[in-house]
């Protein structure tokens, strides 16, 4: 009896081409993937990868700081002109009112010496008037003096003979001639006392006006001696020159700065501060530094907002006595408080910032990295606060994203 043979389903031959159908399809769907997804292939030893951490964030900001006195006066000159004579040289110590150099402007001196000529001339001119109103003041009362002396005889006179004719001993024409004598000197004694009165009136008044005048000139006058003495730059203050470079020939504007006088009594520290914290540094803050193997605290100051090339700047005081040897120029690493410490995800800083803004990283996993959009907070000297889209012990590209910005994945070759 003949035993049926059944058939296998699946021989040899079609079970490789199963598989060979299924590795080309892989390798169709692998392709495809890749057309959608830009692929970079990166070096390992040619990038930075960091891991995300998980501890205290120190909110403070490190800020390179310039030792410069506590209080320093320009010097400048209200004058224009070149360098005549030099008396002083940088650096030296000063006394207030030490010749520091000499402006020459022959122009300006000039024009000084025309202008005190004319106002000498209307001073001269002014105590000119006041001698003439004087004079006519001792005029008028020499008249005076004489009007009264003829009023006296005549009213003498006219008593006499007003007895006399009573008496019938003068005619009535001699009584008439010498009332008529008495009636003319006291009229005319009455508009002199008013002429004089009226004119003292006046007088008084152009004397006010004269002494004002005169004062007002004199005062220019001062002026102009004190612009021609200002040609010589003196010291405003006791101290010590810096920024100080002038040289014979050199011409300078008016109120131009020849240097400086630091006044000797303290430093201060001047920093610029990325303008990324320029909403967070406030006056008062606190800050430390070190020196010669101490700590020195200090405190914000002065806070100026205008922003140049990416920074504003800041002045700090110290809390106490400041070091005995700083010196103006020294450079100090300032370490500024903005808040206190709190827990929180940690990115080490990178130049990946620089291409993202913080809103997006390539986070590696298993030789290959992809975009993920993320969300920092604060930054300090070495991380960023991480708000959103990452785990602790997660690593991240963080060196420069230059080159591979517009890619959407990074094939790490090691």
């Amino acid at each position: 009896m003949d035993k049926k043979i059944e058939k296998k389903r699946f021989n040899k031959k079609t079970i490789l081409m199963m598989v060979g159908g299924l590795v080309f399809l892989g390798l169709v769907a692998y392709g495809y993937s890749l057309s959608l997804h830009k692929v970079y292939k990166a070096d390992a030893d040619k990038i930075t990868i960091s891991k995300v951490i998980y501890g205290d964030f120190e909110d403070v900001a490190l800020l390179n700081a310039s030792v410069v006195p506590l209080t320093s006066v320009i010097v400048s000159s209200s004058e224009g002109g070149t360098v005549a004579e030099i008396f002083t040289e940088n650096g030296a110590s000063v006394v207030k009112g030490t010749p520091l150099l000499r402006i020459a402007n022959p122009n300006a001196l000039s024009n000084y010496t025309s202008s005190e000529t004319s106002i000498t001339e209307q001073i001269n001119q002014l105590r000119k008037v006041r001698l003439d109103l004087e004079q006519n003041q001792r005029v008028m009362s020499q008249d005076m003096m004489v009007i009264e002396n003829s009023l006296r005889s005549a009213t003498r006179k006219y008593k006499t003979d007003s007895i006399l004719y009573a008496k019938k001993i003068i005619t009535r024409e001699e009584f008439s001639a010498s009332s008529q004598d008495y009636e003319y000197y006291m009229g005319r004694k009455d508009i002199l006392k008013q002429a004089i009165k009226q004119e003292n009136q006046s007088r008084v008044m152009q004397l006010k006006q004269i002494d004002v005048s005169v004062s007002r000139m004199n005062e220019s006058l001062e002026t102009i001696r004190q612009n021609i003495e200002n040609m010589t730059i003196k010291a405003p203050v006791a101290g010590r020159l810096s920024s100080y470079d002038p040289v014979i020939g050199k011409s300078y504007n008016s109120n131009e700065m020849l240097g400086k006088i630091d006044v000797m009594q303290g430093y201060k520290l001047q920093a610029g501060v990325d303008e990324y914290y320029i909403n967070r540094v406030k006056e008062g803050q606190k800050a430390t530094c070190e020196f010669d193997g101490k700590t020195y605290k200090l405190s914000v100051r002065k806070v100026i907002p205008e922003v140049t090339a990416g920074q504003f700047q800041i002045e700090l005081v110290f809390e106490g006595k400041s070091p005995d040897e700083l010196r103006r120029g020294l450079s100090l690493q300032v370490k500024l408080t903005l808040s206190d410490n709190s827990k929180s995800l940690l990115l080490a800083q990178g130049q990946f910032f620089q291409s993202t803004g913080g809103s997006w990283v390539f986070v590696v996993k298993d030789g290959q990295a992809t975009k993920r959009n993320i969300k920092v907070g604060r930054k300090n000297f070495k991380y960023y606060e991480v708000m959103e889209g990452l785990q602790k012990d997660e690593e991240v590209i963080t060196s420069s994203y230059d080159q591979y910005n517009q890619y959407d994945i990074i094939q790490i070759n090691k």
